[in-house]
């Protein structure tokens, strides 16, 4: 890989309000359009249980304490906060934010990634993944980052089917909710992108949908 980048002159950071989908869209952060539906999604009946094991913050049972954390999200520009909107229905189901975004090196990250039951398991969790990903590279950015406690299995196994790689455990890194958090690393190259967006692309079509879920797995289409 060639190491001669005399001519990088660094890339803008995010400024996007809207990202349009297949299956969702992809809105700013704006709590007085947004709160009620996150509220519903990430706190209300049937929320998983599981959802802020991993997080820096929540659950929240107090919707006050809720409006608060989203209006200081919406307030800033790393991270910057997007909801995600089901477009069939029309529901906000979860929210997800690209940050330690440097322009100046082309480095940026998907993370806060916090989304309702019903985008489990689900194209539109996958595909608001691929969004901000596509939007990141298609901004000049060089390299994507994925970061999750070292202990959460769920979301490890999501990088690696997302088609991040892993590049190790930087250990006692931060202390989160009162314990100790060893973080797993992961990245995508420019390089490698458009590779991995084919895979997305194709696992998201049309043609690999059925009324039992895709046809082919995302590792499969990118094979």
């Amino acid at each position: 890989m060639s190491t001669s980048l005399a001519d990088w002159k660094g890339v803008p950071a995010p400024s996007t309000q809207l990202i349009e989908g297949r299956f969702i869209r992809l809105e700013k952060l704006d709590p007085a359009r947004h709160a009620d539906g996150l509220w519903q999604a990430l706190e209300g009946p049937g929320a998983d249980p599981k959802l802020w094991d991993y997080l820096p913050y929540g659950p929240f049972k107090d919707r006050g304490a809720f409006d608060a954390w989203l209006e200081n999200h919406a307030a800033n520009v790393d991270p910057y906060f997007f909801s995600v909107i089901d477009r069939a229905s029309g529901d906000v189901q979860g929210i997800l934010s690209l940050m330690s975004i440097v322009p100046a090196q082309g480095r940026i990250e998907i993370g806060h990634v916090t989304f309702g039951a019903p985008m489990q398991r689900s194209p539109k969790s996958t595909e608001a993944i691929y969004l901000l990903a596509k939007e990141s590279f298609a901004l000049g950015y060089r390299r994507l980052e994925w970061k999750c406690n070292n202990g959460n299995a769920r979301s490890k196994y999501a990088a690696e089917r997302l088609g991040f790689t892993f590049e190790g455990v930087f250990r006692q890194h931060m202390v989160v909710k009162g314990q100790n958090r060893d973080t797993a690393w992961y990245s995508i190259l420019d390089s490698e992108w458009p590779a991995i967006a084919a895979g997305f692309e194709r696992w998201l079509s049309e043609e690999n949908q059925s009324a039992d879920g895709q046809v082919l797995g995302l590792v499969e289409c990118r094979s």
